[in-house]
């Protein structure tokens, strides 16, 4: 499992955030393609990082002048990339090598839930490659 490295720019986010959420993150990442801020908590931290109806995020969305999203770390690629796609429901997540030796993650997602999987502009499907590639040296996500 690779080493996320933080600058000091990226634990100030971090501690902005936990402040505004009471939640513990553990990374960030600045996606400023997409304009967004992404958060990964620690296990059990994500509903107090959602906050109720989601006010924490929009909070956390309102001082930081971007989207934010949030993502609950997980011990497993598989658990991990299922959970950098929530809300989409995964039925399976498989972790394979291609021939040249790149690691994959198949996902395998219910029909009604693949647009919500790859998200606007494939925002969501970004998200978990970006997260799977930084927490467990991955070098794709695909949705089957």
């Amino acid at each position: 499992m690779p080493r996320v490295r933080l600058s000091m720019e990226d634990m100030a986010l971090i501690a902005t955030f936990e402040r505004i959420t009471g939640a513990s993150a553990v990374d960030v990442v600045r996606d400023d393609e997409a304009g967004r801020l992404i958060f990964v908590v620690r296990p059990k931290q994500l509903g107090r990082a959602i906050g109720r109806g989601g006010a924490n995020v929009r909070n956390a969305s309102d001082v930081f002048g971007k989207t934010v999203d949030v993502v609950e770390l997980a011990d497993t690629a598989e658990e991990f990339v299922k959970s950098a796609l929530a809300p989409a429901r995964v039925e399976r997540v498989r972790i394979v090598e291609d021939r040249n030796g790149s690691l994959i993650a198949q996902v395998t997602v219910k029909n009604e839930d693949r647009g919500i999987a790859i998200g606007r502009d494939g925002r969501n499907v970004a998200r978990a490659r970006i997260l799977a590639k930084r927490h467990f040296g991955l070098d794709n996500v695909v949705i089957t």
